[in-house]
């Protein structure tokens, strides 16, 4: 059995130092190129796996960057996979910054790979607008299957994810992170999205949480938690959303290894 523990920071002060200084000089380049602003932080924040706080490692940075309504137009009125136009316009401003790096396009994204192993993946979004109000989503590229636009509220869900984590006392977070450490340690081959373990395990963390200062030990045995988690898992469809922004998450070709890593957690 291999239960869950408390897990403090995977991630160093001097990686994360490393990643503020990229991120800083990633998002300077763009808003010189799209906003004609030298600022290093603003229309950015980090998404993903490390935005939501539950990343145990440097190989994948998400970056969200915004740009402009007007540059949505320009290429959204382009025929033939404006999508891919822009991401090939953000790779160039990348570039400038970056020059001797490598950076490359991915369907969604802009990759940026450093020597020193650690990734960034540059995701350009627009605000979505209602009536002319945000209504907190962004609308961003896929250049797959000749282009589209596709939604996201990373904001919401780091929202939730923050609230959920506080209420479990800190057990959330550290349930993700395990759950990633089995991933990678004994199911590297198979295929298993941070956003599938983390809205799992938020959906069903129920009121489970680590003690309380004062407050008297369970009398439950040890392993109950990773086994209620393994329970709840069905083996064939799962309706999954996403924390905060109610978003379905595709759990298509990876429920047998979310069972896997489950199991190993709860087994005797």
């Amino acid at each position: 059995m291999d239960t869950v523990k408390r897990k403090g920071e995977p991630i160093s002060q001097d990686q994360r130092s490393t990643i503020s200084l990229r991120y800083k000089h990633i998002t300077k380049a763009i808003n010189i190129e799209f906003w004609d602003s030298m600022s290093e932080t603003d229309h950015s924040f980090y998404v993903g796996s490390y935005g939501r706080n539950t990343a145990i490692d440097t190989s994948d940075i998400d970056i969200l960057v915004e740009l402009p309504k007007d540059i949505y137009e320009r290429f959204d009125a382009h025929k033939g996979n404006g999508q891919s136009r822009l991401l090939q316009a953000v790779k160039g401003a990348i570039e400038s910054a970056y020059p001797r790096s490598k950076v490359h396009a991915d369907g969604q994204v802009v990759v940026v790979n450093f020597a020193d192993g650690i990734k960034f993946e540059i995701l350009p979004a627009f605000k979505h607008l209602l009536w002319g109000y945000w209504d907190g989503t962004y609308e961003y590229p896929d250049s797959n299957m000749g282009g589209q636009w596709l939604s996201t509220n990373p904001k919401a869900e780091q929202d939730a994810m923050r609230s959920r984590n506080e209420e479990s006392n800190g057990l959330l977070y550290d349930t993700c992170k395990h759950m990633r450490y089995i991933r990678d340690t004994y199911f590297s081959s198979y295929h298993l999205p941070g956003i599938v373990i983390d809205s799992f395990v938020f959906h069903y963390i129920g009121d489970w949480h680590w003690l309380r200062e004062g407050e008297a030990p369970s009398d439950k045995p040890t392993g109950t938690y990773e086994k209620r988690l393994y329970q709840t898992c069905p083996s064939y469809t799962l309706n999954l959303y996403a924390p905060g922004s109610g978003m379905r998450v595709e759990t298509s070709g990876c429920l047998d290894v979310l069972n896997k890593v489950l199991n190993y957690m709860s087994k005797d």
